[in-house]
Parts: structure tokens; sequence; C-alpha cells
């Protein structure tokens, strides 16, 4: 991949940074991405949509810019808004997993649909995967969608569905067919959190918010024709929506825009008056994690290149959640530590708190502990890179009655 810039790529970059400079106070706060968009996050993702700086290579008939696939422009535009700590837009479970999931394989009418009104944020969705019974063996999900008189009809239960307490859709992985073996039994449907029968109770962490949900489907009616591909092929759509919920997690340009936060506060003067980015103990710590994102966002540039030419990362694509998770922890870590005193002290706020500096850091430091669990824990996350990435031997099972 050649990461020389053309006269084009300079021109977009200074375009981003002037864009940047003359808007930033329009911006909505980076981060939180935790509760709905406000009108000031509506009327900045509308901005960016207008400019060509999100949904950038989305075509025009399903609501994006429709500008066609430049690796390096991406990473530009990336880069510009994480060094001026602005704000890129919304990245949700909606946007960075359900739209790619239905470029993929949805119906042109599924795209028109609904891609337009995810990516301008009007419409939020949660997941509806993990049950109590089946979080890491997911393919044991046992939410049955029973069909009677042209609908389905859902019938369980969702456990850690983020977003679901206010969210207007979930994409929601269910058994339609129980006679077959578990992987070929399931289906990918598309339903309105406002159906009768749906009830959502949160549940609280330890940040003092509910940003979980339990969910329990009764009679739930679903149009057939709400499905993505046909019955019995949930366990192929959730795949490709699992490919992408890892590089959410695992997003290399939000460690980039962590970096370049705690870059900010370490130039900061410190308690003896000397910024803590001059201390070598500090600076070494910096240092280390620096490499470990450029790393991150480097790959990440692989990824997109082959992705763009159709060929299958593999490997590649299978350790970065797994990296993501862990490196993102790492960084806010280092970001409650340069805090000092301020850093040991948190008050839980309600949902719609607004967040200052202080708090937001420490939310993200107890979420990322979640995120290390949360789309697969970094356990099964090792056993996926190991068995399905290197061809290693499967992890062998207990004895029955051992």
């Amino acid at each position: 991949m050649d990461l020389t810039l053309t006269e084009n790529h300079r021109a977009l970059r200074d375009a981003v940074n002037a864009f940047t400079a003359r808007h930033r106070d329009r911006a909505p706060k980076p981060g939180g991405g935790r509760k709905r968009p406000d009108q000031k996050v509506l009327e900045w993702q509308a901005l960016l949509l207008e400019h060509g700086y999100f949904a950038r290579t989305i075509p025009r008939d399903y609501g994006g810019f429709g500008a066609p696939r430049d690796v390096i422009e991406l990473a530009i535009i990336a880069d510009a808004f994480s060094r001026a700590g602005v704000s890129p837009g919304i990245h949700n479970q909606g946007i960075s997993m359900l739209v790619p999931t239905l470029l993929e394989v949805g119906t042109e009418e599924q795209k028109r649909r609904w891609v337009g009104p995810t990516i301008r944020g009007e419409t939020i969705w949660c997941q509806g995967y993990s049950e109590p019974g089946s979080g890491s063996d997911l393919a044991a999900a046992q939410t049955r969608a029973a069909v009677q008189d042209g609908h389905f009809v859902v019938n369980g239960q969702k456990i850690w569905t983020s977003s679901a307490h206010y969210a207007d859709m979930m994409f929601l992985l269910c058994r339609s067919e129980p006679e077959l073996p578990k992987h070929a039994g399931l289906s990918y449907l598309l339903v309105p959190m406002n159906n009768p029968g749906i009830e959502v109770r949160p549940l609280r962490t330890m940040t003092g918010r509910a940003e979980f949900n339990e969910t329990f489907f009764t009679d739930v009616r679903v149009p057939l024709d709400q499905i993505v591909l046909s019955r019995g092929d949930g366990w192929r759509v959730a795949n490709i929506t699992l490919k992408y919920e890892r590089l959410l997690l695992g997003d290399a340009n939000k460690l980039q825009q962590r970096l370049e936060a705690i870059l900010r506060m370490m130039r900061e003067p410190g308690p003896e008056g000397t910024p803590l980015l001059d201390q070598p103990e500090w600076r070494d710590r910096l240092l280390r994690l620096q490499g470990e994102v450029m790393a991150a966002r480097h790959h990440n540039l692989r990824l997109l290149t082959e992705q763009a030419e159709g060929v299958d990362s593999g490997l590649g694509r299978l350790i970065v959640k797994y990296h993501g998770t862990m490196l993102g922890h790492r960084l806010t870590s280092l970001a409650i530590d340069v805090m000092g005193a301020s850093g040991l002290a948190y008050e839980p706020q309600g949902e719609m708190a607004e967040d200052d500096a202080a708090t937001t850091w420490h939310i993200d430091y107890m979420y990322d502990i979640g995120l290390i669990i949360g789309g697969g824990s970094s356990n099964i996350q090792k056993n996926i890179i190991g068995e399905r990435g290197l061809g290693l031997p499967r992890e062998p099972k207990a004895a029955v009655g051992a």
C-alpha cells in the first residue's frame, strides 16, 4: 500500500483542517454515544454528511456522500478530526454494525429504507444477540420465531442489549427452524422496539448508569419481509455483523482520539508546575502506548485496503477486537493516572447528565473493562484467533461426568 499523499490528498487534508477550525464550536463533545443523540449531535452529523466527512463511500442512493473508496482519504479525515479533538460523528451499533451488514447482504428495499435514517442518527438500533444461556456460544440462542398468519411471532429473552431503553429498532438473532442443527436454524430479523410484547428492563453497571438491558419478547409480531437474507441464514448474517462489531470495538481511530486527548492533558502544567510530558517515567509510558496506537492505525489501513480489494483479511481482522479493547483500557488507565487526585473521585450521574471531561474518562475506564468481556471475551477471542486464524487444534472438551 502506497502511503504517499497525492496533490488531491493534500488538498483534502487542508480542507478538513479548515473545516474543523471553522466549525469546532458547532461540534458536540467527542466521545459519548451512550444516550440518544440530541439536536446538536444530529445537526453536526448532517454537516459531516454534507461535506463527505462521514459515510463518505456509502452510495448517495442510500443517503451517503457517494465518493469512491480511497483508503488514504478515510485516514486523512480520521486523523484530522482526532488531532483537532473534534467529534468525528456518531459511531453506534446501527451505523457501524448494521449499515455495513445491510450494504453487504441486505435487499435493495432494506438498504433504501434503513441506511439513510440510520447514518443520519434518526433511527437508533440495538443488538439482540446474547441470552442468559448463550453468550459466548451465540449459536445456542433459544429465542424463538414461529411463523403465524404472515408474521414471525417472537418469544424469548435477550440480555446485555446496549441502548435497548432508547432504541427504535433491534437486529435480532432468533431460532426460526428448531428442528435444524443449532447453527442452521437461526434467522436475523429487524424488529421495531415499539411493537407490543417487548419489555425492556435496565441493568445498572458499576458506572452507576443503566446502559445495558434485559429485553423480553412475548408474542411479538414481525412481518415476514423484515428478515435479512432467508430463514436459516441468521448465523451467516450474524457473523457478518460480528465482523463489523469487532472492528468497532477495536476502532483504531477511537484509540488515536484518546491518545491525542491524553497528550493534550500531559502538555498542561502538573502539580509541580512542569508538564507531565517532560517527566521521563510518564513520557515513556505514553510513548509505548503511542507505538501501539500507531501500529493499530496502520493495521487498520491494511484491512481497509484488503476490504476494498475484496480480500478476506482472515487473521488480520480477527485480532482487532482483542488488541483494541485491551489497548483502549490501558489508554484510559493512563488518563486516570494523569488526572492525579481528580482521577480517584467519581460521582455517578443520571443517564442524561452532561458529563465533564473527568467524568467521561471515569466512565470510559469502567466501560472499557466491560468491553474486554463484551462482544466476545478476550479468552474467547484468543480461541478464535488460534483456531480460525492460525489453524491450531480446537481446545479439548472435558469428558462427560469428569
